[in-house]
């Protein structure tokens, strides 16, 4: 299950973030998730909450953007999301089309810090 690999990655790399900024915590890490990205969410999910263990992420939310599969289609020049990612086909007019605009994401997009001095005030 690659998905462990990668939720340890999203959290050291976090965790250097948080630190630079002079955070004490991570409250929330936000992904975009493409369709065709090969990492299956339910597993990233999972494998997250183990990577969090004993770390500034301990706690924090794993918020997942799925992003749909949207293609050029080289007979309507335009954008299209597909129906289905079995067929790679311009929704609107049938033809094929392997030209992929989005849909591999796999990208941390933001994180919500909570400050040193936020930690020390909730916890008086």
């Amino acid at each position: 299950m690659h998905e462990l690999s990668i939720a340890m990655s999203m959290v050291e790399m976090a965790t250097e973030e948080c630190r630079r900024l002079g955070g004490e915590r991570v409250n929330s890490l936000h992904l975009k998730l493409g369709l065709l990205s090969g990492v299956v969410k339910d597993a990233l999910l999972f494998s997250y909450e183990i990577a969090c263990e004993g770390t500034p992420l301990q706690g924090s939310s794993l918020l997942i953007e799925d992003v749909p599969v949207k293609v050029f289609c080289p007979r309507c020049a335009s954008e299209k999301t597909l129906d289905s990612i079995q067929l790679f086909a311009c929704p609107a007019c049938g033809e094929l089309t392997p030209e992929v605009i989005e849909g591999r994401e796999l990208l941390v997009v933001a994180m919500e810090i909570e400050e040193k001095q936020q930690v020390a005030e909730a916890m008086s």
